[in-house]
Order: structure tokens, then sequence, then C-alpha cells
């Protein structure tokens, strides 16, 4: 029987509201805790990276427009971090049918070569009935174009204060069979792509033909 890999995961969290309204406050947190304990009993390794323990300067500049050796320590650590993952976990609240701006903002610090061929799956939340469906729409394109294509399956809970307790673990009174059976499907996928690419990745390399585009427009490679 072969041995499934121990694969290295970032879980982010789309949220940096610590205060009320809403309540309870820091709703995702409930959500980021639960799936990366659950990877961390897989086997594999998951970090939960929240904006909130971010030193990010108030002056916007992402980490490739830096000199060498030059960007922030909090966000040379992160783009470190970003580079030697092999998946990513993407949680977000909903604002307007949106992704969360917090998530948009932390993420458009680092350019695509850094997420690239790699998978990401898409969780959402609401405190209301629609935990954040119509927000994942835009994300699947997001996350495209930074490299990371989400899986299929994604993860949507309503009411997540009725499902989740502040430690991430399922509430005594929510069906918890019936929510792990969920979010398995999703870790299932985000496990199978995640060790698909690794092993792509160290087989072959990136595509020649396709290189990173860091600084130069040119290297969009386009006529």
């Amino acid at each position: 029987m072969e041995i499934a890999p121990v694969l290295n995961f970032l879980v982010f969290l789309g949220s940096v509201r610590d205060s009320a309204p809403p309540r309870p406050i820091r709703l995702g947190l409930r959500v980021a805790r639960q799936f990366a304990a659950r990877l961390n009993a897989s086997g594999h390794s998951a970090e939960l990276i929240d904006p909130l323990s971010l030193d990010l300067p108030v002056a916007f500049k992402p980490h490739f427009a830096y000199a060498e050796g030059a960007a922030p320590a909090g966000i040379a650590r992160l783009a470190e971090k970003i580079a030697a993952a092999d998946g990513y976990v993407m949680i977000s609240p909903e604002y307007n049918h949106a992704m969360s701006p917090a998530l948009a903002h932390l993420l458009n610090h680092f350019g695509s070569s850094l997420f690239s061929y790699k998978p990401s799956a898409i969780v959402t939340y609401s405190a209301g009935q629609w935990g954040g469906a119509r927000a994942a729409v835009g994300m699947r394109t997001f996350l495209s174009e930074l490299g990371c294509l989400p899986v299929s399956a994604m993860i949507h809970i309503p009411k997540a204060q009725e499902v989740l307790a502040e430690s991430g673990n399922f509430d005594a009174d929510a069906d918890a069979q019936a929510w792990q059976t969920y979010f398995d499907r999703t870790m299932a996928q985000l496990e199978w792509w995640a060790a698909a690419a690794r092993a792509q990745r160290a087989a072959v390399g990136l595509p020649a033909a396709a290189p990173a585009f860091q600084r130069d427009p040119s290297q969009r490679n386009a006529p």
C-alpha cells in the first residue's frame, strides 16, 4: 500500500475584523482553525495565516517590487512560506457579493510565481443564511489568475456561529458527521492535486514555455 506524502499547506484567514458588530467577532477564525486542525490530523503540515498577526506596511507595495533583500521582514517570511507550500486554503466572508477585501489585499502583496502550479481550496462562511457562496464565484477567477487553481469542491458555511465553537471544533448542537463529510470532500481533492502537482514539479520542473511573470511585462510572452 502506497503511503500518502506529507504535504505543506497554508490556511489564509480573510478577515481582520476584531470588534462587534457583527457578533460573534472573528467568526472566520473558527473556520480556519477547523480546516487547519483537519489537515494536521491527516498527517500534513498546516499553518494558519492571520492578517492581524502580520505587520503589513500602510502604503501598499508588493513583495516583488522591493529590491532584493529590502522587503519588510514579515512580507519576506510569508513569501518564503508561500513558495514552500504545496497548496492553500482560502477562507473568506462575503462583502457585497465579493471576497473579503482583507484577503485580496493580503494576497495581492505576492506575485503568481510563488503560488503557481499548486492547488487551492475555497471556503466561505457567513453569520447569515448564504454562507458566503457568492464570494466564492469571484474567488475562483482571482485564484486562477494567481496561479493556484481552486479545486472543484467548495465549502460554504451559513450561520457559522451555530456550526463551529470558538475553538474551531464543531458545536455540540451541529451535525458533526455531516459537516465532517462535507469538509472531507474538499480536503480530499486538495490533497490529491497537491500531491500530484508536487510530484510533477519534482519530476519535470516548471514549463519553460510559461516563465514566471515577476517584474517585466515582457515575461507575459505576448506578441
